[in-house]
């Protein structure tokens, strides 16, 4: 199965070994993986703060980037969203509107691609840890992805899953939404991470990397030996 990669802004710049992970587990799935070095960013800052001229150009470049691509699979189920938010972007622009409908059907975050195409659950991977997961905002409320990340940690040879009191609430990072309410976002990370603390896991793991970096911002300044992880380097470990 060829896949091409979708490596999201805040991947390539703050998370390169998210991108690895994915590429080597999929690889190692039996996946042909190859990256269209001509993608740039999903349009999802411009698109949130209203900048719709801004927002249209980054996506016609995303969609021209994986028009040859099978499948398109991204660490990021945030990026993921936004690519079926294509269809509210291009909604008076017919030849546009179609093209970002190929895209969409063939977009799909790392587990959700995993889970629902490959019909993998079990990776064979190894990470002997007491972890909690953060399910983000945009990948469960949007994309519709709250199962599969699940299903392949509790596959994972000696994960002792923790679950994350109240953890349908928002890490408030948000996008744009954590440089322009800091007050209220620093409230909610400071929340989401004394929540986190309640579980007594030594590793959070994530499917978004702006979450993951919120959190482990917080986490870091407050000195708390709490590991931060990609769910793609959970998955990538020991796997034979």
């Amino acid at each position: 199965m060829k896949v091409s990669l979708f490596i999201t802004c805040l991947s390539d710049i703050f998370y390169p070994e998210a991108g690895k992970h994915t590429v080597e587990l999929l690889e190692k799935l039996g996946c042909i993986v190859d990256f269209p070095e001509q993608q740039t960013c999903c349009g999802q800052p411009a698109f949130n703060s209203g900048f719709q001229k801004e927002a249209k150009s980054a996506a016609k470049q995303l969609i021209k980037s994986f028009e040859q691509a099978d499948y398109v699979v991204t660490p990021s189920g945030s990026c993921a969203s936004m690519v079926h938010e294509y269809r509210k972007l291009f909604h008076d622009d017919k030849e546009w509107k179609e093209k970002a409908e190929v895209l969409i059907n063939k977009t799909f975050e790392l587990t959700q691609f995993l889970v629902n195409v490959l019909k993998v659950e079990n990776v064979n991977a190894e990470f002997p840890a007491k972890v909690t997961y953060h399910t983000s905002c945009h990948m469960t409320r949007l994309l519709n992805v709250e199962d599969a990340p699940f299903k392949l940690l509790n596959n994972v040879k000696g994960l002792d899953l923790k679950p994350l009191p109240h953890a349908y609430d928002c890490c408030g990072f948000g996008g744009t939404f954590a440089v322009k309410m800091t007050p209220i976002s620093k409230e909610m990370v400071e929340a989401k991470v004394q929540h986190i603390e309640n579980t007594g896991a030594d590793v959070l793991i994530g499917g978004d990397c702006g979450c993951l970096m919120n959190i482990g911002g917080r986490i870091s300044r407050k000195g708390l030996p709490i590991r931060v992880k990609h769910i793609a380097e959970i998955l990538n470990s020991g796997v034979k």
